[in-house]
């Protein structure tokens, strides 16, 4: 399954980088590309190993608002 969710709060690099690399370490995750002009970040997952609402804890523990 794919999904994209519009995050706040992602101002460089760094930040793409830290939301890509905190989804990647999650089981069920295939991929996850930050864009940070749109603010959005797309992910390709498998919904019997990780729920929505797991990868949006993962993107708002990593201090970013999912919308």
């Amino acid at each position: 399954m794919q999904t994209e969710l519009k995050v706040e709060g992602m101002t460089c690099g760094h930040c793409t980088g830290a939301v890509e690399g905190a989804l990647a370490k999650e089981a069920g995750v295939k991929k996850a590309k930050a864009n940070l002009d749109s603010g959005l970040v797309t992910i390709d997952y498998n919904e019997s190993e990780i729920s929505l609402d797991k990868i949006k804890e993962t993107i708002e523990d990593q201090g970013y608002d999912v919308k």
